[in-house]
């Protein structure tokens, strides 16, 4: 029997040669650190360096990293039980972060949530409640939106490389039309004559199930829908007996200064798909929806073993009462409006960001060279992120040319760290543009 490999250095270097040789290629990796410890918006590593992290586990610690309110939940939880499987002894905390997400949910019409593990598994099941309830078999999604990396997420995605290189085919009935992008010339008209195109040439609109859209495009390269976009998209829906779903994966929580990103549009989703800030830090996702839309499946349907863990389901309900406690809502405005502020300066300064932009405190900049809009520049934001991790900021790149640099802040960042991240932004694009 193999001896268990023991811990022997405290260095990055080393321990991303363990991780080299135990796991599979395709299991990418930003930065090539080591995290020790975290809190808020700030991370230190095994070397014991210290970074502020304007990524937060890609927008998942809205509420910070290790938000005591959210340790203290789960300590709580741990202490009584941490699973009997929902479907076979069911718990309080479930249904209470269930009948929490109905009451905030966009909408007039009764609602109702499932709980679920991961983002992907509940775009799956939105889809499955959404082709019973209507009985079509369609599925209409938009280029360069990401919606997960199992099979039928993956069909839905609109980004080939690197997510569905060498892994299809794909589930049938699943179709791409455009995303209105003004800055790269795909305006709502456009985009809305390529849905009435799918129906003139792919799939009849009697045999559409659901629309799924992000409001904000996250991997895509945080491209705020536009809310006459959203209206069009819902009036079409309506026509047709379509769903409208939300994927609300990124968006939700606060992120966009709003619980739920399309509620900027006064659009009322038909189901909405949440995970990553939901939960903390801790692994849930749901699916939440109307009522008799929700109800389509039979019992047995839905669920999963380890759905609504009942750790995760008391750490959830806890970001809950902070982004209410701590108004986070409008602390995600706040940091999205001051950071577009000083982007926009660095703007003035480097012709290569062609575009800031963003929706509360889900920001971006995109970087062309010289800039030519038609000339994407990864190799731009790449340096810059290199180089910012040198400096101690943590960055992640978005965007189907990898060349969109995005924020995603803890909502709860203190000003002054939320400053110092940006002054040290500052400089690495300085000294990536001049290198």
């Amino acid at each position: 029997m193999n001896a268990k490999p023991q811990r022997t250095t405290r260095a990055n270097a080393d321990q991303m040669a363990r991780r080299t040789e135990a796991l599979p290629r395709g299991v990418g990796q930003a930065h090539p650190l080591f995290v020790e410890r975290a809190k808020n918006a700030e991370l230190w590593d095994i070397e014991g360096r210290r970074y502020i992290d304007f990524v937060a586990g890609i927008a998942v610690v809205n509420t910070g990293h290790c938000h005591p309110r959210v340790i203290e939940a789960a300590q709580r939880q741990l202490a009584d039980f941490t699973h009997t499987c929902f479907q076979v002894v069911a718990y309080e905390g479930y249904v209470r972060l269930c009948e929490r997400l109905n009451e905030l949910a966009p909408g007039d019409a009764p609602k109702k949530t499932m709980l679920i593990n991961t983002g992907a598994e509940a775009v799956e099941n939105a889809i499955k409640i959404a082709r019973a309830s209507t009985g079509r078999p369609g599925v209409i999604a938009f280029h360069g939106g990401f919606h997960g990396r199992t099979l039928l997420a993956l069909g839905l995605t609109g980004k080939v490389d690197p997510y569905k290189l060498g892994v299809g085919p794909f589930p049938g009935d699943i179709f791409h039309a455009p995303f209105p992008c003004a800055l790269h010339g795909i305006s709502v008209d456009e985009a809305i004559r390529g849905v009435e195109a799918l129906f003139k040439a792919s799939i009849e609109p009697g045999r559409v199930a659901a629309f799924m859209i992000e409001p904000v495009q996250g991997e895509g390269g945080y491209y705020p829908a536009p809310p006459e976009f959203l209206l069009r998209l819902r009036a079409l829906a309506d026509r047709h007996g379509i769903l409208l779903i939300s994927d609300e994966v990124q968006t939700g929580m606060a992120r966009t200064g709003r619980m739920f990103g399309i509620e900027h549009s006064g659009v009322a989703p038909d189901i909405i798909t949440l995970a990553k800030g939901l939960g903390g830090g801790f692994p849930i996702a749901a699916v939440t929806g109307r009522a008799d839309v929700m109800d389509a499946i039979a019992p047995g349907g839905l669920g999963s073993t380890y759905a609504g863990n009942p750790i995760a389901c008391e750490a959830a309900l806890a970001v809950l009462d902070i982004i209410e406690a701590e108004d986070l809502c409008a602390r995600a405005g706040e940091i999205g409006a001051h950071m577009q502020a000083r982007l926009r300066v660095l703007a003035a300064e480097h012709s290569c960001i062609g575009d800031v932009r963003g929706l509360g405190a889900m920001v971006a900049i995109e970087l062309f060279h010289d800039a030519d809009r038609r000339r994407p520049a990864p190799e731009l934001a790449r340096a810059i992120i290199a180089d910012a991790r040198q400096r101690g900021l943590l960055l992640l790149s978005c965007g189907s040319y990898g060349n969109v640099l995005r924020l995603m802040v803890p909502l709860t960042i203190e000003q002054a760290v939320l400053d110092e991240g940006l002054e040290l932004l500052a400089a690495a694009m300085g000294a990536s543009v001049s290198a």
